[in-house]
């Protein structure tokens, strides 16, 4: 199973051996062994005895909690954690070296170059934005190749990013029909259903490395291309950069195959924003979990090697 999803509204959740046993009121509505899980993802108005919650930490099962119609990430409970001082130690020394610079250029290079193949792969199914796309993958090789310059500091590696990035998503929104209303990447709230796919599925990959960071022994606040910040998972963010690629792509073709249309989204209902229907969400979970499962292997990876590198 690896993953449980709880979406649905005053569910209760008790522990039933080594089960966990959901009631709606007094009637239990049913239950999930506990030892195929790795990670549990709540949603909404949900109840959870201690018992459940201590459970879940013995067996370092990780849980993520979103908000109810938004899904916005509200926060985590992690098991039992890498105790691995020194490891934060060296990564504390490499986040005040050049270290920080060097691998704030591998990661925004890997993104354009992810982003260029992306379209370039559209490009050869649409010849209709032939154009549109050569301009945005022609932008992104000018980008790519100036990152190979010696004088380059973080604060104009973030302005070329920037500027990749406008050019990236010019033409990713005209990958997308009229009658969705993506025009350009915008967020909190996301005001259109590409928008709202975009940010839950980022949502979604920001927590699988948080997930991998905390467990090795790294410290997520301390990144090396995001500055700190208050509250902010910096190296989450870092980490989560050379994959928002692969999101787009997977985010673009549930909406070229029509799994998703702009039916199973609600706009300004209640609170400004557009987003995914509850009985959507439900279609949504099996298919980034099918999509995730593939990936998790890769970004735990990514996340041991920054470990390794900062041994060294």
């Amino acid at each position: 199973m690896g993953t449980l999803y709880i979406d649905r509204k005053d569910l209760h959740l008790k522990l039933d051996g080594n089960a966990l046993a959901f009631y709606s009121g007094r009637k239990k509505a049913g239950s999930v062994p506990i030892n195929p899980l790795k990670r549990v993802v709540v949603v909404g108005n949900v109840s959870i005895e201690t018992p459940v919650l201590h459970r879940l930490s013995d067996k370092n099962i990780s849980v993520i909690f979103l908000s109810g119609k938004r899904l916005r990430f509200c926060g985590t409970l992690h098991g039992k954690i890498h105790n691995n001082g020194i490891l934060r130690i060296k990564q504390y020394e490499k986040a005040l070296s050049d270290f920080a610079l060097m691998t704030a250029k591998e990661i925004v290079a890997r993104k354009i170059l992810k982003q260029k193949a992306f379209l370039e792969e559209v490009k050869n199914q649409r010849a209709d934005l032939r154009l549109k796309l050569t301009t945005a993958t022609k932008s992104l090789s000018k980008v790519f190749e100036t990152l190979k310059e010696q004088t380059l500091t973080m604060e104009s590696l973030r302005g070329l990013e920037g500027g990749a990035g406008a050019a990236y998503f010019a033409a990713y929104a005209a990958m997308f029909p009229p009658s969705l209303g993506f025009r350009k990447r915008n967020r909190r709230p996301p005001e259109d259903p590409v928008n709202a796919m975009l940010s839950l599925c980022y949502t979604m990959l920001h927590f699988e490395m948080l997930r991998e960071i905390e467990t090795i022994g790294l410290d997520p606040t301390i990144g090396f291309y995001h500055e700190f910040e208050y509250g902010r998972s910096s190296l989450a963010c870092d980490l989560v950069e050379p994959y928002r690629p692969d999101v787009d792509k997977f985010v673009w073709e549930v909406f070229r195959t029509r799994t998703f249309t702009a039916r199973d989204f609600a706009k300004d209902d209640e609170r400004p924003g557009c987003y995914l229907k509850k009985h959507s969400r439900r279609r949504f979970y099996p298919l980034y979990e099918e999509w995730a499962k593939k990936a998790r292997p890769v970004w735990t990876e990514e996340v041991r090697a920054l470990a390794r590198r900062l041994h060294e």
